[in-house]
């Protein structure tokens, strides 16, 4: 049977009129090409590019020449910016990018705009976005700032407001809670509790060399002679809950020691000291050493190779132990901290610290970096990237051959309205742990753990996209949700965009169910197994066109429900539980045939059954929905046939908002 939802002339009235004419189900997935529309319009697929894939974004100069200028390159450059000269002038700025020091990009950062303005037309797809990205992370003044977001916005597709407000998105699994056994987690941003939080600001959380050994710093203990109180503490993880939080006695001195890391063997301890005799500037970086009695000892300063006159602080190790990365503020930064890393020689000694490169730094604060401890992703957190949810957010990077990728902000469901810091996940990315502040004190740090979410998981890099647009390819809104059937690892809703795109990146090899639901359209399921990346594409039957619904008829003479009623009595009760400001009135029809008080009698119990299922097979309660009978009384159409008869055979669905 077709479905024809006709609106009627009143203002949020619908009316569902259900028709006995046969035809299929107009559902399909279909595959759409990768798209990328010349002038600055990026369809579909840019999200994905990678600086690997283009040779500017190397930049050997960061940590060789403070400021690049070749006056003859420049003049050259110059002389080319006219109409006409668009790709040789697009060549020759792209090679002198490619020589920038750290100065560059500030100093130059319209040498960048200019750049992503010309490789719109004249570059690969999703250069230009790139580029644009530079421009925002380090734009300091000279440019219209107002004009460069516009520019983004248009090219971008992950901004901020592709993500639906987790309220409103919990509001609608709520609604469902009664009927549905695939439901979200619902435990993000969680407190640790008194066991480990205090009073005063606890932050600086790093799972030691075992998943069951937690570090971290708070200034809870009281030091009248010193102008802060930041003390190492540690706390063991007994059947799920982690004991009450002990100083790390051998650790702890006068001085303020915090954001310690430990090396994979558990032998060698990494922290930051401050405001101590033997520093290289007021917070330095050390390591202590696991002695034969089980006691700390041997504690050294790192040296200037990693230490300078400044701030370094956040220590954290690769998996194998060669590379240290951390925080500092030091002269010739990018930003007002910048995240550095040193390397291990074959004879054991860390060379000079090295700054990660404007991929990661901006100019505004990049700090407490987290390595992985299987996989090759730095986690950090920043206030000067794009895409931001607070304060300070959460952001992960993937190492590249030559480069880092575009950082990703790990999402609404680790990043809220306050400031995010010391992110650190377990070895096996069950379990995340930082500190975080509420949106009405920065400054009240606490320690929150909870299920790493898909956004944050390390091996979420297989990518599920679609679209969905109605039948003539026109977008429509909605909402997406994806479900992880195997693991139940929780996935950030996005909107779907104005051009009826959405992706998302998951973990592969999994199960997962694909939810899609609005205002204008029934609710769209698919159950998949993600074997590598997967386009789905669907095409919803907006409430201007016809549906394909499965047959609604009742046997002749009864009111029965048929089991092959349910799937489309199913989908109107799903639109009622996702919609609860609807309301539905069922209207039974019958032919002229017969008596007409018989016909009043059947067309009602028909409508009161239609009623009894939606109300008894789900949670919707018999106060939204009216059932009446009208007989043979209004006919859609003249009976001349037996056709002319099966037509006025029907049930009208009319759904009124509220």
């Amino acid at each position: 049977m077709a479905v024809s939802i006709i609106k009627a002339s009143k203002p949020c009235l619908l009316v569902l009129l259900i028709v006995l004419i046969c035809c299929p189900v107009s559902v399909y997935a279909q595959k759409q090409k990768k798209g990328y529309k010349k002038g600055g319009v990026i369809q579909l697929n840019d999200s994905l590019t990678t600086y690997s894939q283009s040779d500017i974004f190397d930049f050997p100069n960061v940590n060789k020449t403070p400021f690049y200028q070749n006056d003859s390159k420049l003049q050259k450059i110059r002389s080319l910016d006219k109409p006409g000269f668009e790709n040789q002038m697009y060549l020759e700025l792209k090679d002198y990018l490619k020589s920038f020091g750290i100065e560059n990009f500030s100093k130059n950062v319209a040498m960048i705009w200019r750049l992503a303005k010309l490789s719109e037309t004249q570059g690969p797809a999703g250069e230009s976005l790139l580029l644009y990205k530079l421009v925002l992370k380090h734009h300091q003044q000279g440019l219209d700032i107002n004009d460069i977001y516009k520019r983004y916005q248009m090219l971008d597709p992950e901004k901020k407001e592709n993500y639906v407000p987790l309220d409103f998105y919990y509001k609608l699994v709520d609604y469902r809670k009664d009927i549905d056994t695939l439901r979200p987690p619902h435990a993000i941003l969680v407190n640790m509790g008194d066991d480990i939080n205090s009073s005063k600001e606890d932050y600086g959380p790093t799972v030691g060399h075992v998943d069951d050994l937690m570090l971290f710093t708070s200034k809870r203990n009281e030091h009248p002679e010193r102008a802060y109180n930041e003390d190492l503490f540690y706390s063991l993880k007994a059947e799920d809950r982690w004991t009450l939080a002990e100083p790390f006695e051998s650790i702890n001195t006068e001085y303020n020691e915090g954001s310690a890391c430990m090396s994979l063997d558990g032998k060698s301890l990494f922290f930051s000291r401050c405001n101590a005799p033997d520093g290289l500037g007021n917070c330095d970086l050390y390591v202590a050493i696991l002695k034969a009695d089980s006691t700390w000892g041997d504690v050294k300063n790192l040296g200037p190779n990693i230490n300078s006159k400044g701030w370094d602080s956040h220590p954290s190790l690769t998996h194998g132990g060669d590379t240290l990365f951390f925080a500092s503020n030091r002269a010739g930064s990018f930003g007002l901290s910048d995240i550095y890393f040193s390397i291990k020689d074959k004879k054991g000694s860390w060379q000079k610290a090295l700054n990660a490169g404007p991929i990661i730094n901006t100019a505004q604060s990049e700090v407490s970096p987290f390595f992985h401890r299987k996989f090759n992703v730095l986690y950090f957190s920043s206030n000067g990237h794009p895409l931001n949810f607070g304060e300070f957010d959460i952001y992960k990077s993937y190492r590249l051959t030559k480069s880092w990728g575009e950082p990703k902000n790990t999402g609404p469901l680790v990043n809220g309205g306050g400031s995010e810091y010391y992110f650190t996940i377990d070895s096996q990315s069950k379990n995340l742990y930082y500190a975080r502040s509420v949106e009405e004190d920065l400054k009240n740090l606490d320690l929150h753990s909870f299920p790493v979410p898909m956004e944050a998981q390390p091996e979420a890099t297989t990518q599920l996209k679609g679209t969905l647009k109605d039948p003539d390819g026109k977008a429509v809104k909605g909402i997406v949700s994806v479900i992880d059937l195997d693991q139940g690892v929780e996935v950030a809703p996005r909107f779907i965009r104005e051009d009826g795109s959405f992706d998302f990146s998951l973990i592969n090899k999994r199960n997962y169910l694909l939810i899609i639901q609005g205002d204008e359209f029934f609710r769209i399921e698919e159950i998949f197994f993600l074997d590598g990346d997967r386009e789905i594409n669907k095409i919803a039957e907006t409430i201007e066109s016809k549906i394909a619904f499965q047959s609604l008829e009742f046997e002749n003479g009864k009111a029965d429900i048929l089991t092959e009623m349910h799937s489309d009595l199913d989908k109107i009760a799903n639109f009622l539980i996702d919609h609860p400001d609807f309301k539905l009135q069922i209207s039974g029809h019958t032919d002229s045939a017969g008596k007409e008080e018989s016909n009043l009698k059947l067309s009602q119990a028909r409508a009161d059954a239609i009623k009894k299922y939606l109300s008894t097979q789900f949670p919707i309660d018999t106060s939204r929905i009216t059932a009446i009978g009208y007989g043979s009384s209004k006919p859609i159409v003249q009976e001349v046939t037996d056709e002319h008869k099966q037509l006025n055979r029907r049930v009208e669905f009319e759904i009124i908002k509220d």
